[in-house]
């Protein structure tokens, strides 16, 4: 039944500067204004249902102002991830000054193989490996592709295995899919859920655990990390831990029991794991200690002055940190574990243990291809790392800036990122990772967004307020903008994000972003 169109605006009222959303029959709708031409998007981010019209609207790109999201003004098509898919789209018409949108979605194309030849294989079905097959059927590429991966999970969103699962404010059941029901299937992507033992990279073979071998003409590797267990006697008892994925998850669940308020948790490390898993905790009464070397959580990536602010927050929540300790042992009973022992001497009573002391890149059964000495494989700027071999994601090390040293980023956007360059190289562009690297952490209801990567800066500029989680702040390098860390600023840190990218080659001065941000005053250290 065909749908009347609706006057929904004025051309005159619309800015070129800011999209504007309505509602027309229960449909919510973004308006975008570019010169005299509007164009009808849907109103919510297809990632996580930002708010579109929160975030930035500049250089021809809509940004989301949750999680960076980026998509084409003219299309609307993808340009950033997380989002996988182009916004849906409404017909729009301008009759003088009045705006009119048609409440229908226009149908999405849906690309389908064509040929057995060629076969591309995706090697991980994590966050880098649903990117890279959306992108291949984006770029129409009509051939075999198989996606590979070792848990019988379809693709789904890691991150909130630490920050919604552990407080139960989420369901495992309910864990996000990165693809709609079926849309593999839709698109003619074999599923093959095996383990991957060896990786043959001048033959072009994988063998798997069961015997079977796979060959391809062109392959992606997006693996990423396995938690790396410390060498430290007890822990292989019973109540010991890794969170990396949905099983990890099922199994802390299932140690919390039904009576998670009295568990006492010992978390060893102050990683961004372990830290977003103590703010679940809390939030679901659990008593956690964390234990870690360091003397202040993450003063590397932020300096001392936030990772100060980020402890002191837990610690009103209830966290109780042993900082600057590292533990000799971890002691049971039965079989299961009872207490930490510090080298101190001191014990910590824990019936649950996490491990979150970091992880390693998953490349063991690579054969036939030269590995850092940490496992990392080195890629080029359009991700290639052999003939016929790309890689993504935390296993992938790049220069970020021409003649850097290659560096691996594990960082969820970073590795869909470079997994949909990877993709489009792969159906014959030419493309280079120029993005800028964006994360998010969440912290006893707080996201703190990080745009960049900085590894040295000499200056801190703060605007806002630091203390109550209200803030920007920019970290300088000869007075250019490395990277930002920032809170409850979703719409500056859309278009600092937009700006960053737009200012590679020559770098985004400090002045810049301060009026970008629109400071009322900031402080220096």
């Amino acid at each position: 039944m065909a749908t009347t169109a609706r006057r929904v605006a004025q051309l005159s009222q619309l800015r070129a500067d800011r999209a504007e959303r309505v509602i027309v029959d229960d449909e919510a709708i973004l308006l975008v204004r570019d010169g005299d031409t509007v164009r009808a998007y849907a109103a919510d981010c297809p990632h996580a249902g930002g708010p579109l019209e929160q975030g930035a609207l500049c250089h021809g790109r809509i940004v989301c102002p949750w999680h960076k999201g980026t998509f084409d003004v003219a299309t609307g098509r993808v340009l950033e991830p997380p989002a996988l898919f182009a916004l849906d789209r409404y017909p729009v018409a301008v009759s003088g000054d009045d705006v009119m949108v048609t409440p229908q979605k226009l149908a999405q194309p849906v690309c389908r193989a064509t040929a057995r030849d060629p076969h591309y294989v995706v090697i991980g079905a994590g966050a880098a490996g649903a990117a890279a097959c959306t992108a291949l059927r984006e770029c129409g590429f009509g051939g075999r592709i198989t996606l590979v991966g070792d848990e019988p999970h379809a693709p789904y969103d890691r991150t909130v295995l630490t920050k919604y699962v552990p407080s139960f404010e989420m369901a495992l059941a309910e864990v996000p899919p990165l693809l709609p029901p079926h849309w593999l299937e839709q698109h003619d992507i074999e599923r093959t859920v095996a383990k991957v033992v060896r990786l043959d990279v001048p033959a072009r073979t994988i063998h798997f655990e069961t015997g079977d071998t796979l060959s391809y003409h062109t392959a992606l590797l997006a693996t990423g990390s396995v938690p790396k267990v410390p060498p430290i006697p007890g822990c292989e008892l019973g109540g010991v831990h890794v969170l990396r994925n949905l099983d990890d998850a099922a199994t802390l669940i299932d140690a919390l029991g039904d009576d998670a308020q009295h568990a006492q948790v010992a978390i060893l490390g102050s990683s961004f794991i372990g830290l977003e898993t103590a703010s679940a905790l809390r939030k679901c009464g659990a008593q956690v200690t964390v234990i870690s070397p360091e003397r202040v959580p993450f003063a590397k990536q932020f300096g001392e002055r936030a990772g100060e602010m980020l402890r002191a927050l837990h610690e009103r929540n209830g966290v109780v940190f042993h900082l600057d300790a590292k533990v000799a042992s971890l002691e049971g009973e039965e079989g299961n574990v009872h207490q930490v022992m510090l080298e101190s001497g001191e014990h910590i009573a824990a019936d649950v243990v996490l491990l979150g002391t970091g992880v390693t890149p998953a490349t063991g059964f690579i054969e036939g291809l030269p590995l850092q000495k940490d496992g990392g494989v080195i890629v080029n700027a359009g991700m290639q790392a052999a003939p016929g071999l790309y890689a993504a994601g935390d296993i992938a090390a790049f220069s970020l800036h021409e003649n850097h040293e290659p560096v691996r980023i594990e960082h969820w956007r970073v590795a869909q990122q470079q997994a949909r360059i990877a993709a489009q190289n792969m159906c014959g562009a030419r493309h280079r990772y120029v993005a800028v690297p964006y994360f998010w952490t969440y912290h006893f209801d707080k996201n703190f967004e990080y745009l960049g990567h900085a590894s040295e800066w000499d200056e801190i500029v703060i605007d806002g307020d630091l203390e109550r989680q209200q803030f920007v702040a920019l970290y300088l390098q000869e007075a250019k903008v490395v990277a930002v860390l920032a809170c409850e600023h979703e719409a500056h840190t859309a278009r600092l994000i937009d700006a960053m990218g737009h200012a590679m080659d020559r770098g985004l001065s400090r002045d810049e972003a301060l009026r970008i941000i629109g400071h009322e005053g900031s402080t220096a250290h």
